[in-house]
């Protein structure tokens, strides 16, 4: 879902850079509270991860392809502050190194993929194991969910964005039943590499996740005498 160079007029352009710039700023004070020795290396992997992975497509419907976006998944592994971070660099590298979106596009995309996404991902996935059962198997669906959701938010939020500054000759109609229709089947894709990614994390290195926190929490209390939590991770 990379928007190219010239897709939007120069002031939408203009003010998606702002606001991703804004976003930057914020997360890269943010982002102290998430990471440590332990954790940072592991925000590493995971852009380089999501970087490698956004450059297979998978087939979707029509001749059409999709590929990961990567927010939510990034969000869960290592925050959302220091996501916001990793996705600018992955959106970067991309944009300079394969022209993969382009440079005056790069704060319309680090606005949609690094910020929308990863903000919907992340809620979405906090609001359900907020009220789920404190199990890895709900911090799997939580993060699905909120995987498959952020494809097609961002997709209305592109929409959006062309209604207000788009330069081609497209029917606003037709831009949103296209974006969405197609990123609805993306966003199945989004789960579905999500959920493997994490399970196959909790599996190895549980300790890493950053969403499982309050999994680890349960764990600590089972093992204090005289205290039992309400829900143990299994």
């Amino acid at each position: 879902m990379h928007v190219p160079d010239g897709f939007l007029d120069a002031p939408t352009s203009v003010a998606t850079g702002v606001v991703a710039a804004g976003a930057v700023a914020v997360a890269l004070r943010k982002a102290r509270q998430e990471l440590d020795d332990r954790t940072a290396p592991m925000a590493g992997l995971t852009a380089a991860f999501v970087f490698a992975v956004q450059m297979v497509n998978f087939p979707v419907a029509a001749g059409t392809s999709g590929h990961l976006i990567g927010g939510a998944l990034t969000a869960v592994l290592v925050g959302p502050w220091t996501a916001v971070l990793s996705m600018t660099v992955v959106l970067l590298v991309q944009a300079v190194l394969f022209a993969d979106g382009g440079l005056t596009a790069l704060g319309t995309n680090v606005t949609l993929l690094g910020v929308v996404a990863v903000a919907v991902g992340y809620g979405v996935a906090r609001a359900l194991t907020a009220v789920l059962p404190r199990t890895r198997p709900s911090l799997l669906v939580a993060s699905g969910i909120g995987a498959f959701l952020s494809v097609p938010v961002a997709a209305l939020a592109f929409v959006g964005l062309f209604g207000l500054g788009g330069v081609a000759d497209v029917p606003l109609g037709a831009v949103a039943g296209a974006m969405t229709g197609v990123h609805l089947l993306i966003g199945l894709g989004e789960a579905a590499i999500t959920v493997a990614v994490l399970g196959a994390v909790l599996t190895a290195r549980p300790d890493l996740v950053h969403a499982a926190r309050h999994l680890r929490q349960d764990v600590d209390l089972a093992s204090r005498p005289g205290l039992e939590p309400t829900g143990v991770a299994r």
